[in-house]
């Protein structure tokens, strides 16, 4: 059994940002191939508390290098109130071939970077022939910290950046985190209508727990990376086009297609997902002023796969600590 701390994923996944969302991508070829294997995550709470939760996601990624296993997150959003990050987490590994536990290892940073470069992969695609010039991002905690920094990577286009946060100063300081990512030109809007309007590429990664806004302040044309997947209406998600990462995750835990699908019966409303555009199987026919909302469940799937990529990192490098004994002889 290899542990891998804080630090030592940290050393791994710091300037891997191509091979990261090459991960993420070839994850979610995989999964519209049918080969993998993710059951719908299992959400703990707690009586009379519908904040906090700890969410379990086992799954299974094929391919030439087969890897399963569980990563167990922590949602508290007051913890950022105590100068704490929202969430924590941690992800096991399993070997296939007896089942025995294999690797633990610290998986925050490994489950903020595979939600960006996820976000990145699906705005590259989308945007193919008109990359944008600028993003908006709502809400600004570690999620938009990452997205940015892997945006720039996947479309360096982007030379503008606007953001909004209820908090103003928190706001102020987060753009100053993403100059130093890239120093790109930073607006800080007063409203999330005026942060909607000023780029036609953005990205929601809030706390809401219901829906708070449509998409009618948006240019014709967005792309709107749904990432935290309730701020949006209903109505608004059955007026866009729409993509996802697997429609049977997605649709549930009271999310907007969750409500999108209660609303209409069905889910007709979803064009394709995400797998099948990178595969080339499938396309989001829609005219130059349609809207796009990207809709990501978060996949344990892309868990399982860059822990394994960590894994194999870690191991080359001589890093982390091995229990020879963790399991019984």
């Amino acid at each position: 059994m290899i542990i891998l701390g804080h630090s030592d994923v940290r050393e791994i996944l710091s300037g891997s940002e191509q091979q990261t969302l090459e991960v993420v991508r070839s994850a979610y070829r995989r999964h519209d191939e049918g080969r993998s294997a993710v059951p719908h995550s299992v959400f703990l709470r707690f009586p009379g508390d519908n904040r906090n939760r700890i969410i379990g996601l086992p799954a299974f990624a094929g391919g030439d290098k087969p890897v399963a296993g569980m990563k167990w997150i922590a949602s508290f959003p007051g913890n950022v109130e105590r100068g704490l990050q929202r969430a924590s987490a941690a992800i096991l590994l399993n070997s296939l071939e007896n089942g025995h536990p294999e690797a633990l290892i610290e998986g925050s940073q490994i489950s903020a970077r595979r939600t960006a470069a996820s976000a990145a992969v699906a705005a590259q695609e989308l945007t193919a022939g008109d990359p944008p010039t600028g993003v908006t991002l709502i809400g600004t905690g570690v999620i938009n910290l990452e997205v940015f920094r892997f945006l720039t990577e996947a479309l360096p286009s982007i030379e503008e950046l606007t953001v909004f946060d209820t908090d103003a100063e928190r706001a102020a300081s987060f753009a100053e985190k993403c100059q130093e990512i890239k120093p790109v030109k930073a607006n800080q809007a007063a409203t999330i209508d005026e942060a909607m309007a000023a780029q036609k590429l953005i990205s929601f990664a809030t706390t809401a727990i219901e829906p708070h806004t449509g998409l009618d302040a948006c240019q014709p044309g967005t792309v709107v990376l749904h990432l935290s997947l309730r701020d949006l209406y209903a109505d608004a998600i059955v007026a866009a086009r729409n993509v996802v990462d697997d429609a049977d995750h997605v649709c549930r835990e009271g999310t907007s297609l969750y409500l999108a699908q209660q609303q209409t019966g069905g889910r007709a409303f979803i064009d394709a997902p995400i797998g099948a555009l990178l595969r080339g199987t499938a396309n989001v026919d829609r005219g130059p002023d349609e809207i796009v909302v990207y809709s990501p469940f978060g996949l344990g799937v892309l868990d399982m796969a860059l822990a394994d990529f960590v894994r194999t990192e870690a191991e080359q490098r001589g890093l982390g600590a091995t229990f020879n004994d963790f399991i019984p002889a």
